[in-house]
C-alpha cells in the first residue's frame, strides 16, 4: 500500500489532465486524505462549499483516477469540518484498547539500568512520531520493557484520546497475518495496523526468519513512518543480533533510536522491592528488603514474585516479616540456585511459535517438510537441555526411541551446513526458551 501523500499527488495529476488546473488548484488546494484502505478513500475537505464541489462535479473522477493509477475500485467519501470529529470519534472508538493502569510512568522504578530507556520513552510520549521514530528498546525478559510500552500508550491516550493506539506481540502478529490469508480478510488485517497513530509491538524478533510475515511487515512500517505515526519496538536483541531477520527490516529499526535494558543495580532492586511490597499492602522491615535486594538479582518479575511469596506466606500462616523467616519462605529463588531446566511443553511450545504451527500438529504423525524439521527440532533440544533419556523423550511425541536417535542425527547432520539457516533456527529459540526460564 502505497502512502497517503503518493497516492493523493497520484489522484490530483490525474484530476488536472481531465479538468482546468486552475479549478483543481481552487476546489482541492486544502484537500487531504485522511484515511485510505484498498476499498475506501477518505478525503477532508474543511469548506463545506468545496465539500459540496467535490462530491458533485468529481467523484466519479476520483473513482476513475484510482481505477487508472492504482487499479483498484474504492468508495470515496469527503468530509468537511462539520462531519469530521464524528467520523474521527467513531473511527477510534473502534479501536480503543484498555491498557493495564499499573503500568505508568509514575510507577517506573528508575535507576542507572533503565534511564536511557526511560528517558527516551517519556520523550516518545511527550512528542509522538517527533522525539526518536522508530523507538527500539531491547534487553532480557522481566526488566521492563512491557512496562514502558504501556506507559508510552496510557499517557498518549490520555492526553490524545482521539489517537488509534495498536498493541500486538511479535508471534500474535504472525498468526493474525496467516488467519487473515486464510479468512481472506487481508484488506482488514491491513487497515487495522496502517491506520494506527501509536504503534507499539512487543517481541518483534519472533518474525525473523518468517518469510511472510517480514514482507508483510515490511510495508507496514513503511506505511506507518511516512505517515508519521510513531513506531515503538521491543526485543531481547539488537537489530544486529537477529541473523534471520531480512536487512531492510534491520536498517529500518536503526534509522531511529535504540535503547537497552539492563538487569537492576542494588539501588534499583532495593526501591524496586520496597515499593511492590507497599503496592501489595505490606510494609517490609529496612534489614528484609536490603535481603532480598542482595538476594533476588535476575529481573523485575523476580522480585515482584519475591514479594508476593512474602505476602502469601504472611498471609496464610502469620510468620513474622523477619529475615529469618523470609529467608527460609524465598530461599529457592536465590541468585546461587542451579541454572533452571526448561520443560519439554516449555520446549515444544517455543518451537510451535517459532515455525508457526500447532502443538497437536507437531505430537501428530504428519510428514511434511516443515512439521518434520519442527519435530526434529524439538527432540534435539529436549535432549540438548533437558535430563531426559530417549524413551522419555519418545514419549512426549507418542514415538518409539529409534525415531527420536533418527531425529537426533538428522539435526547433528545438517547443523554443520551453515547455508540451511538450521543453526540460526536453533540459537533463536534456545534464546527464546532461556527467556522464559
Amino acid at each position: 500500500m502505497y502512502s497517503n501523500a503518493y497516492v493523493w499527488s497520484r489522484v490530483l495529476s490525474y484530476l488536472e489532465q481531465h479538468s482546468p488546473a486552475i479549478a483543481i488548484a481552487s476546489y482541492f488546494d486544502d484537500a487531504e486524505v485522511i484515511e485510505l484502505t484498498e476499498s475506501k478513500l477518505v478525503i477532508y475537505s474543511p469548506s463545506p462549499f468545496r465539500k459540496d464541489v467535490i462530491v458533485k462535479r468529481y467523484i466519479d473522477q476520483i473513482r476513475e483516477a484510482m481505477r487508472d493509477q492504482f487499479q483498484t475500485e474504492v468508495e470515496v467519501v469527503v468530509l468537511d469540518e462539520t462531519e469530521l470529529p464524528q467520523y474521527s470519534k467513531n473511527k477510534k472508538n473502534r479501536n480503543f484498547v484498555e491498557f493495564n493502569s499499573q503500568y505508568t510512568f509514575d510507577k517506573f522504578v528508575v535507576g542507572s539500568s533503565n534511564q536511557h530507556a526511560f528517558s527516551a520513552a517519556r520523550a516518545v510520549a511527550d512528542n509522538p512520531a517527533d522525539a526518536y521514530n522508530p523507538l527500539f528498546i531491547y534487553g532480557e525478559s522481566g526488566l521492563g520493557k512491557t512496562h514502558l510500552l504501556y506507559a508510552i500508550a496510557n499517557q498518549i491516550q490520555r492526553e490524545h484520546p482521539d489517537y488509534n493506539i495498536v498493541y500486538i506481540k511479535g508471534d500474535q502478529f504472525t498468526n493474525e497475518l496467516i488467519d487473515a490469508v486464510r479468512s481472506g480478510k487481508n484488506f482488514e488485517f491491513r487497515d487495522k495496523y496502517r491506520n494506527a497513530d501509536l504503534f507499539l509491538m512487543d517481541d518483534i524478533q519472533f518474525i525473523a526468519g518468517k518469510d511472510a510475515t517480514q514482507e508483510e511487515f515490511f510495508h507496514t512500517f513503511n506505511s506507518l513512518y511516512e505517515n508519521k505515526r510513531q513506531i515503538v519496538l521491543t526485543s531481547d536483541r539488537v537489530p544486529g543480533d537477529m541473523v534471520r531477520l531480512e536487512d531492510r527490516l534491520r536498517t529500518r529499526f536503526e534509522w531511529g533510536l535504540i535503547v537497552d535494558v539492563q538487569p537492576p543495580d542494588y539501588e534499583t532492586r532495593f526501591i524496586i522491592t520496597r515499593e511492590k511490597a507497599l503496592e501489595l499492602g505490606i510494609e517490609l522491615p529496612q534489614d528484609v528488603v536490603d535481603y532480598i535486594a542482595e538476594n533476588i538479582t535476575n529481573n523485575v518479575r523476580q522480585i515482584e514474585g519475591t514479594v508476593k511469596k512474602i505476602k502469601a506466606y504472611h498471609d496464610l500462616t502469620g510468620m513474622p516479616l523477619d529475615i529469618t523467616n523470609v529467608s527460609r519462605a524465598i530461599k529457592d529463588m536465590y541468585k546461587g540456585k542451579t541454572q533452571a531446566i526448561p520443560t519439554p511443553d516449555l520446549i515444544i511450545s517455543e518451537v510451535c511459535r517459532f515455525y508457526s504451527i500447532d502443538e497437536s500438529t507437531l505430537r501428530s504423525t504428519l510428514k511434511n517438510k516443515g512439521t518434520a524439521e519442527a519435530r526434529q527440532v524439538a527432540m534435539y533440544l529436549i535432549r540438548k537441555l533437558t535430563n531426559l533419556s530417549l524413551p522419555d523423550i519418545a514419549k512426549e511425541f507418542g514415538k518409539n526411541h529409534t525415531t527420536v536417535l533418527y531425529a537426533l542425527k538428522k539435526v547433528e547432520q545438517e547443523l554443520p551446513n551453515s547455508s540451511n539457516g538450521l543453526q540460526d533456527n536453533i540459537r533463536d529459540i534456545t534464546s527464546n526458551i532461556n527467556s522464559r526460564l
